[in-house]
């Protein structure tokens, strides 16, 4: 099966798509909101995979009330977050390489929609020998919301000047899925932690089980 359409362009989400470090997030949150007093329940940090601003503080003071100071417990998390890099590295999801250099040798072009902010997302990338492959790189820090609002996704459409119909967004996230699906793009999950629900699937023009599976979705 293949979209019906030129696609032009692939947009990536980083943690969880192109890199297996979700998992040192679902990890980290419950740590870092331990060490300030806060417990979290199991569900809790599945459902900040690629939240952003304002969307996330706003979460943990529904959870947890008004005086969670969410910045201070970020950073905390951001430190054992890189703790855990420093110790065991960041590891590629299967196939993120080869997905990205056969994008290159077939002429479309590619983005990185992520969470992350961009000196976080170059050093990171770099460390894992990545950076070259995107002709743009979006950070949250480079629009007003970041996942599960489209603004993410239809700026990155805007520094590709491309329309989103002309490309594909790959997601591993029900966050991130309704970002690109609300910005227009042509949304293919790749699962990481969850499968999607009866509802997140509507948004969905393909589930794949691995990154090498969207090569069957783009007609060269």
């Amino acid at each position: 099966m293949s979209l019906d359409k030129k696609i032009e362009a692939v947009i990536f989400d980083l943690d969880g798509t192109l890199t297996d470090t979700e998992k040192y997030y679902q990890e980290c949150w419950p740590k870092a909101a331990a060490h300030f007093g806060y417990k979290m329940e199991p569900y809790m940090p599945l459902e900040l995979r690629s939240l952003g601003r304002p969307f996330a503080p706003l979460k943990f003071k529904e959870w947890f009330g008004e005086e969670f100071d969410y910045n201070q417990v970020r950073e905390y998390r951001k430190s054992l977050v890189e703790e855990v890099i420093s110790k065991h590295g960041i590891p590629l999801k299967k196939g993120a390489v080869e997905i990205l250099t056969w994008l290159r040798e077939n002429g479309i072009l590619t983005a990185l929609a992520t969470a992350n902010d961009y000196e976080r997302t170059e050093r990171y990338l770099k460390k894992i020998g990545l950076f070259e492959y995107f002709d743009k790189i979006i950070c949250a820090s480079m629009v007003k919301e970041g996942k599960p609002s489209p603004e993410i996704y239809a700026f990155a459409c805007k520094e590709l000047a491309l329309s989103p119909d002309k490309t594909i967004a790959v997601e591993d996230s029900p966050n991130g899925v309704r970002s690109a699906y609300g910005a227009g793009c042509n949304v293919v999950m790749v699962p990481d932690l969850t499968e999607p629900d009866e509802e997140l699937k509507k948004c969905l023009y393909a589930r794949v089980d691995e990154l090498l599976d969207i090569k069957g979705l783009i007609s060269l």
